[in-house]
């Protein structure tokens, strides 16, 4: 199979809390324009904790102690004939945001921190609300 695309593809993203707000990057690639939690693939040989702790720093430029699961996610993508085009399986971590600046960078366009109350305003990702929700439920904010 030289060539075929291999699905599921793993990733991490990060829920990171600050001032009970929750820190959401605009997607400069596919989902180009929907906001979204920090996140990517996770590379050979690195844990998915690992990997959303580094898809955090290297699309806004901060960390976090991320401190607990809140799910795994399935995103599915199809071309206009229905022909399977990406299917992601995504773990979602939470925690606090440590010190610093967020700054957009890598494949985030922008980047805002937004109260839970204020998100339906954004356009949001697939499975976003879902985990902002559960992420500030088990963190108690």
């Amino acid at each position: 199979m030289t060539g075929a695309q291999q699905f599921p593809k793993l990733g991490a993203s990060a829920c990171v809390w600050r001032d009970g707000h929750v820190l959401l990057i605009e997607r400069a690639r596919p989902p180009l324009g929907l906001w979204s939690l920090p996140g990517g693939h996770v590379e050979a040989g690195e844990t998915v904790i690992d990997a959303a702790r580094r898809e955090l720093m290297e699309e806004t430029g901060i960390t976090a102690a991320l401190t607990a699961f809140v799910g795994l996610y399935e995103v599915m993508r199809h071309d206009s004939s229905g022909t399977l085009m990406a299917h992601y399986a995504i773990a979602c971590y939470t925690g606090l945001a440590g010190e610093g600046v967020a700054v957009a960078a890598s494949d985030a366009r922008d980047l805002r921190w937004v109260l839970p109350g204020d998100i339906g305003r954004l356009p949001l990702a697939p499975n976003v609300k879902d985990a902002i929700l559960r992420a500030r439920s088990l963190l108690s904010l």
